[in-house]
């Protein structure tokens, strides 16, 4: 694709990022068939190839509009485009960078801020997050429905290892999963103390800052990163094997980190290194399975899997997850549209209730057609999203393998 970028953005980090990035485009239109937002609402502009189409306005000069804004505001940022597209391009970057343009010369308005401020606030304060859900599930019968959906039952979550081994690794202390469903990251570290692996928390992390950055909060964003960056610095000279994501949607943030700080004098290095050693818990467990895998208790229980787009698009993880559930000896339901998102996209569910609705509601009839015994993921959004809708238990996949090996 031909471009010609407006003075205003061309010779910017940004605009030679963007340019390279459209450029690669061809606008052969493959993107489109996989597009969730393109699916449900049957609007070219509401599909990768029609938004590339505006954001390339947009950097040339177009002055945008509140519609172009809506337009842009309805990418899930799922990446399945990027999946489809035989050129490379890489969507995802390309509507971060036309987003934060778009919103710097239309803005929004006071009830848009007062909301996108809240849910960063909100979200990324554990303590009040933590408090809210405590309330939540006191008064959970007296909640209007919508909200009933989102409060989910705090399981259990057990104890977590006291062995102290050689290796070790870093969990990233996630804003709400803790509060969510602690349980996530306890079965973890049992699993990885099976295999001969302490798993740590740092206090002084926090946010891997890509809800800040997926609002276009930048600056915010930029100080998580660095926040985490300098709590994991020790501990990375000490001997830290890698950093775990057990959230996807916090793992393919981590790996990115390299790229989101390249201009940072003062942390690219860092980040470029904090990069190479983040890994999601699939990943992870993965490279110890030969030994996990003597020590399984087999099921043969039916349960149905959802890759998080986030794992198959967005780091490209497919398929691992699948074979060691099959290990343990789980039938794996078969799942139709299975590289489609589930609508839950961060914050999108909030922002976006009807296209996520819709799109929930498609993936629970799909989750569910081969009636599973239970439904596993690899990401909270996506976990509590899909309950939600289903009465069938939604885990952690890791939690079923902490079952496994009892």
């Amino acid at each position: 694709m031909q471009t010609n970028l407006a003075d205003f953005i061309k010779d910017t980090p940004q605009g030679k990022e963007a340019d390279a990035i459209l450029r690669a485009c061809v606008h052969c239109g493959f993107c489109t068939a996989t597009c969730p937002t393109y699916q449900v609402l049957g609007d070219e502009l509401d599909g990768p190839r029609g938004r590339i189409y505006m954001i390339k306005q947009v950097l040339e000069g177009v002055e945008p509009t509140k519609k172009t804004q809506q337009h842009l505001d309805r990418c899930l940022t799922c990446r399945n485009c990027e999946s489809t597209c035989p050129s490379g391009v890489q969507y995802g970057r390309l509507v971060d960078i036309g987003r934060s343009v778009v919103e710097e010369k239309v803005g929004r308005n006071l009830f848009e801020r007062a909301t996108r401020g809240v849910l960063r606030k909100g979200l990324l304060n554990k303590k009040l997050f933590a408090a809210g859900m405590a309330i939540g599930r006191a008064v959970k019968p007296v909640l209007p429905k919508a909200l009933q959906s989102k409060v989910q039952p705090l399981r259990a979550h057990g104890a977590w290892p006291t062995t102290q081994h050689a290796r070790t690794m870093i969990v990233l202390d996630n804003c709400v999963q803790n509060a969510m469903a602690p349980a996530i990251d306890f079965a973890a570290a049992r699993v990885l103390d099976r295999a001969g692996v302490s798993l740590k928390w740092v206090a002084a992390g926090g946010c891997c800052g890509a809800l800040s950055h997926h609002l276009n909060a930048h600056d915010e964003a930029v100080q998580k990163v660095r926040a985490n960056i300098d709590a994991w610095w020790p501990l990375i000279e000490g001997g830290a094997e890698a950093i775990v994501g057990t959230a996807s949607g916090c793992s393919v943030m981590l790996k990115d980190y390299g790229h989101f700080m390249q201009h940072d004098t003062a942390y690219a290095e860092k980040a470029k290194k904090i990069a190479a050693l983040s890994k999601d818990v699939s990943e992870v467990i993965a490279a110890e399975w030969p030994k996990l895998k003597t020590m399984l208790k087999p099921s043969n229980e039916k349960i149905a899997y959802h890759p998080p787009c986030t794992m198959q698009h967005g780091m490209k993880l497919k398929g691992g997850v699948e074979t060691m559930l099959k290990d343990m000896g789980f039938e794996l339901a078969p799942v139709a549209d299975s590289h489609l998102c589930c609508g839950s996209a961060g914050t999108y569910s909030v922002l976006q209730p009807t296209i996520s609705s819709e799109l929930k509601t498609r993936k629970v009839a799909a989750l569910t057609a081969e009636s599973p015994r239970q439904i596993a993921t690899s990401n909270i959004g996506c976990m509590t999203h899909i309950q939600s809708g289903t009465t069938l238990p939604v885990k952690h996949w890791i939690e079923l393998l902490d079952e496994r090996l009892g």
